[in-house]
């Protein structure tokens, strides 16, 4: 192959070079384009328009972007495993319940009773049977009398007994020839003072049959004609609804009964009808109403104790 190519050399001629012709062809070189350059030329710089709209689209400005703090690295630790003393007394007694033990539930010897930390449950109670338990009455305790006080007194009326707030029966009014019960009133308009009576039976029926009446529409509370009570007119300048019963300051010696059988307990004050039920040992907390009620009720009963007039 070498030698091919060296006899190929050889025979080839060598062109010469005329100076006529290089002169027209140097004249049609001048005539030709430049040859182009060989460097490489850089891209076109894009202008500040074509920059932003090739830019992407922010979906918000940095100022409204928030920091993140980075996650919480998590810590694992894991404890040394604990050996308990398995062998120790009462080991199942302190850790377990009683039927319960280390390899698992079990029955209860009734001859080993539990550890007495451990306290037995205790039995149901009757209220978790299922069925209601009846409604316990309420409680009649009156405070006893303070020390130098005597529980008894003298009886401020021929109907009072000793004890405070508290009037005869009706037979031992009647077999005692006590028919009428008299009380000190006062006219609010000429301001006389004088003494009326009332007939026992006759106002004491009045009062018995108005509460057998109407007790079920009271709901434990007075009407209001106890309320404000009807006064009796004045005998002396005939004013009506104008005798008021004057009230002693004492509470002790309060005309209970003349109240009553006028039915004039709604001119007695709070303090003193809680007076009344605190000596006869029934419910004194609550409204005028309700306390007038019981003071109604309760001077009924101390006349007739067999009547319908229980609180």
């Amino acid at each position: 192959m070498d030698r091919k190519r060296k006899s190929s050399a050889q025979d080839s001629p060598i062109p010469i070079m005329n100076p006529s012709s290089s002169s027209t062809s140097s004249a049609d070189d001048d005539n030709l384009p430049p040859p182009p350059s060989m460097k490489l030329t850089p891209p076109p710089q894009p202008t500040a328009t074509t920059t932003t709209s090739l830019r992407p689209r922010l979906l918000s400005t940095p100022q409204n972007w928030h920091h993140r703090p980075p996650p919480p690295q998590i810590h694992q630790y894991f404890p040394l495993p604990i050996t308990l003393p398995m062998d120790l007394p009462h080991f199942n007694q302190m850790f377990y319940p009683p039927n319960f033990t280390a390899a698992g539930p079990s029955f209860i010897n009734l001859n080993n009773p539990p550890h007495p930390l451990v306290p037995p449950p205790p039995p149901p109670s009757p209220t978790s049977v299922g069925f209601l338990r009846p409604r316990r009455p309420r409680r009649n305790q009156s405070r006893p009398p303070p020390e130098g006080r005597s529980p008894t007194i003298t009886p401020p009326f021929p109907w009072s007994t000793n004890l405070r707030a508290t009037v005869h029966s009706l037979n031992h009014l009647l077999s005692n020839q006590i028919g009428a019960v008299s009380g000190e009133v006062q006219c609010r308009r000429c301001e006389r003072r004088y003494t009326i009576s009332f007939n026992l039976m006759q106002k004491y029926n009045e009062v018995a049959a108005y509460i057998t009446n109407n007790r079920d529409a009271m709901h434990h509370r007075a009407p209001k004609a106890w309320l404000s009570p009807p006064l009796p007119t004045c005998e002396f300048c005939g004013q009506e609804n104008a005798a008021r019963p004057v009230i002693a300051d004492k509470k002790r010696s309060i005309n209970w009964l003349f109240l009553l059988l006028g039915q004039m307990l709604g001119c007695c004050t709070l303090e003193q009808l809680k007076y009344f039920c605190k000596h006869t040992k029934n419910h004194r907390t609550g409204a005028k109403d309700r306390v007038l009620y019981l003071a109604y009720l309760a001077l009924c009963k101390q006349l007739d104790p067999n009547g319908p007039f229980d609180v």
